[in-house]
């Protein structure tokens, strides 16, 4: 039997190892660089190369993320058009966006995949890059081949491989402003051509950019650390097996929230915080911990006529976060967020193999996750008092306003503290069959047609256990001669059971490609995407308050009978008049108050990879529409503690993008990346707010999505004879991204914004040594902005910052 893997990765070994050493001599070529060829890496799935495919992608090399100093995926953030990944305050919080859409939180929008592995959780999206060799990124539904939540996009990460790297890299780094400190330590080693790995590790340490005011301690430190494994070994000439482990382990503190003043009608009310406007200033810290497991095993065989892919992946996540939810030096209440997460998948393909006329790829793929999750509220004295306490006593004296003949009555919450103890299990399993197949030379030669069809089953589960314990007096005067003082009551309420729910999805996808020669092509598309459902539990601490309500009502009830010197035919009497004067609760339908359905999206969209000036430029643009249906939206919930998502209605994104790398001579290159998108809805229904008015955003912007991303940037390489210094590199690019509103009302928004960043670059013989800065102007804007309490609160980015990084080659 032929050989058919060895060549290949021989040859990757070679032209990756010249890439990567191009800083001590580089090519001597003006083109641009081609890194799909120069770094071969395989899909499982897709039947071409990336920028072949009738889609709108963007590779981002090692030089890329190096001259943006990316050592994470927010990092990455606008180096793709419309891609855009903000820091929200911790590692937990890791939404992305692309074309209007994402999500901040719950299940994400946005697909995953590390060395082939889906990381389904969006805790798990932010991690260091500290031995990564490129990564993809697919714009658009990628639901045919990928399924569930990939309606925005897939994001594609790729590590190093020992087959294509050898030898022993140590890096360090250091960075002023937060005392940034880096290390890491990786071994590539290719024993034979039959086996090679992997092993390395990395430290990351920083002492925080914010200060809280009121404490006088920086709030975001973090400490971080972890290491990765991977072996390739081929057995046969056609058989290879590629197992990797990784274990991520960080402590941060979080969530730099400056206080911006009332909102607008609320000032009085808040006017004792004034001296604490423009300042963080939390009496308690707010700190995330997560510990986060992944390994895979790609088996892989090869025929004359298709090859197949076997992926098990599975993935481990146990997390702390604590948050003082009051976001100021007051004690109203604080939540803790504890996840246990376990994942495992499988993804088998079959996909064609030497066949030009007729590409294919058949596929099956299933998924089990279990999530545990311990959320319990914790109120202190004046959350008690101002939450629980004066809310039921505004009740009882609306009910007094409103029938002069209803006794007056009153609560005295005998608590400093109150806790409300949430507990979930919400597992999920997943399972899909999908095909895909396209055409080539159909017609016309160069003209090809690609359908595809995936048919993927979903089932969801909850199971909750939600109480609290609550004592308190209860006083009822019916005149000033008839008083009945309650003492000592005791409420005790709880929501306990399970529920679930399940769907079907049908994700089709149709393109067609024109090839105008042989690295440039049009093409058009329409694919399907979408994102699951499921149930919010952060809900549970409002249903608890309601069955709070139902539970200290009986309890009043109940302890008519002890009131001291009420003659016992008053006892029927006095329990009438409270069951006829207290608010009963209605009963609570879990399911139909938690559950938010799945969001569906369409994209049409046209585009073309090009190959200009004789390879001196690559151009990707492309422009889009797409429909969102059962738009989820997060919002606060009625009583402020805590986010939901609903299903808001439909949205439309309309908006075009355009990526350029150029080598325009030996020394200088120049890329820039471009994105617009116009997101609004076109259906908003909100329901009823407080006051009885109907909520209607139809026609706003859909808010945290950027209306432009921009990365502009270019280097110049001066070529030394020095036997020591090979060369010097300069560059300099600009990000930015904006108009960004921050709600659906779009009252608050935050106006396009960039940054200016610079790098030296010198090369040595086995030694590289670069210089960066960022935000080199100390720009100063927001990058997010939220309201809670009637109180707005907002992030800034980071200031100017300096570093140095170093890397020696073994």
């Amino acid at each position: 039997m032929k050989n058919r893997f060895i060549p290949v990765l021989l040859f990757a070994a070679s032209t990756s190892m010249f890439a990567e050493d191009k800083y001590i001599n580089p090519a001597d070529t003006t083109k641009a660089v081609d890194i799909e060829e120069v770094v071969v890496i395989a899909s499982p799935k897709e039947t071409g190369k990336l920028r072949e495919l009738p889609s709108s992608v963007s590779l981002i090399s090692q030089k890329q993320m190096q001259a943006h100093h990316v050592t994470s995926l927010k990092d990455a953030s606008v180096l793709s058009p419309n891609f855009y990944m903000p820091d929200y305050g911790s590692k937990l919080t890791s939404a992305i966006y692309i074309r209007g859409i994402g999500s901040r939180m719950n299940t994400p929008a946005i697909g995953l995949y590390v060395d082939n592995i889906p990381y389904l959780d969006k805790s798990a999206f932010d991690f260091n890059f500290y031995d990564i060799e490129r990564i993809d990124i697919l714009r658009g539904p990628q639901g045919t081949l990928y399924g569930r939540n990939t309606m925005g996009g897939l994001v594609k990460v790729n590590t190093r491989s020992p087959f294509t790297y050898n030898g022993t890299d140590v890096k360090l780094g250091y960075a002023t402003k937060n005392n940034s400190r880096t290390a890491s330590l990786s071994h590539y080693h290719r024993v034979s051509d039959r086996f090679a790995f992997s092993v390395g590790g990395y430290y990351e340490g920083s002492d925080g950019f914010f200060r809280n005011s009121y404490t006088g301690k920086k709030i975001d430190k973090l400490e971080a650390g972890g290491g990765r494994a991977r072996a390739i070994w081929l057995p046969k000439d056609n058989m290879k097996l590629d197992f990797s482990i990784s274990y991520d382990y960080s402590d941060e503190g979080g969530y730099p929230y400056f206080y911006s003043g009332p909102v607008k009608g609320y000032e009085q009310a808040n006017e004792q915080y004034k001296d604490y406007e423009g300042k963080i200033s939390y009496n308690q810290d707010c700190t995330y911990r997560r510990g986060l497991l992944n390994t895979g095993l790609n088996f892989e065989i090869q025929s004359d006529k298709f090859i197949f892919n076997a992926v098990t992946g599975y993935q481990n996540l146990s997390d702390r976060m604590f948050m003082d939810q009051d976001f100021l030096p007051m004690n109203i209440y604080t939540l803790e967020q504890r996840q246990k997460l376990n994942s495992l998948t499988e993804e088998i393909t079959f996909k064609s193999k030497n066949n030009r006329r007729w590409q294919w790829v058949n596929g099956a793929s299933a998924f089990y996750q279990s999530l545990k999750t311990s959320s319990p509220v914790g109120f202190m004295e004046e959350g008690v008092s101002s939450l629980i306490e004066d809310n039921m006593n505004r009740v009882f004296s609306m009910i007094k306003a409103s029938n002069p003949r209803a006794p007056k009555m009153t609560m005295d919450v005998l608590n400093n503290t109150l806790m409300m103890n949430n507990d979930f299990s919400t597992p999920s399993l997943s399972t899909a069959l999908f095909h895909q197949s396209t055409f080539n030379d159909i017609f016309v030669e160069g003209l090809s047609f690609t359908a595809g069809l995936r048919l993927e089953y979903e089932k969801q589960w909850m199971r909750y256990d939600a109480s609290s314990s609550i004592d308190f007096d209860f006083n009822v005067e019916v005149s000033p001669t008839m008083k009945f003082p309650m003492k000592n009551l005791n409420a005790a309420p709880r929501i306990a059971g399970k529920t679930g729910t399940d769907y079907w999805q049908l994700l089709p996808k149709f393109a067609l490609k024109y090839d105008l020669s042989k690295s440039s092509n049009i093409y058009a598309s329409v694919t399907k995407g979408y994102r699951s459902g499921g149930y919010n539990i952060q809900m549970f601490s409002d249903l608890i308050q309601k069955e709070m309500q139902t539970a200290m009502t009986g309890a009043i009830v109940n302890g008519v009978p002890n009131i001291q010197g009420l003659p016992a035919n008053m006892v029927p009497v006095v329990q009438n008049m409270i069951n006829t004067n207290v608010p009963a609760a209605k009963e609570i339908d879990v399911k139909g108050t938690t559950l938010y359905k799945p969001e569906y999206s369409w994209n049409f969209e046209v585009g073309s990879h090009f190959d200009l000036f004789n390879g001196k430029v690559k151009a990707d643009v492309a422009a889009f529409l797409m429909n969102t249906h059962d738009q989820q939206i997060v919002k606060f919930v009625e009583s402020g503690l805590g986010r939901i998502m609903v299903n808001a209605g439909k949205s439309r994104s309309i908006g075009a993008e355009a990526a350029f790398i150029a080598a325009i001579t030996k020394s200088l290159n120049f890329n820039v990346n471009y994105g617009y998108t116009y997101s609004t809805f076109r259906k908003y229904d909100g329901g009823i707010n407080r006051a009885g008015v109907e909520i209607d955003y139809t026609g706003n912007y859909v808010p945290f999505v950027p209306k432009h991303t921009l990365a502009i940037g270019g280097d110049y390489t001066f070529f030394l004879n020095d036997n020591a210094l090979k060369n010097i590199t300069i560059g300099a690019n600009y990000t930015g991204a904006g108009n960004i509103y921050w709600s659906e009302s779009n009252d608050q928004s935050q106006d396009f914004v960039g940054s200016l960043n610079g790098y030296l670059s010198l090369g040595f013989k086995n030694l590289k040594v670069d210089f960066w800065g960022r935000n080199l102007t100390d720009k100063k804007y927001t990058t997010f902005y939220f309201e809670s309490m009637n109180r707005g609160f907002e992030q800034y980015n980071k200031p100017i910052q300096f570093g140095v990084d170093l890397k020696y080659h073994f």
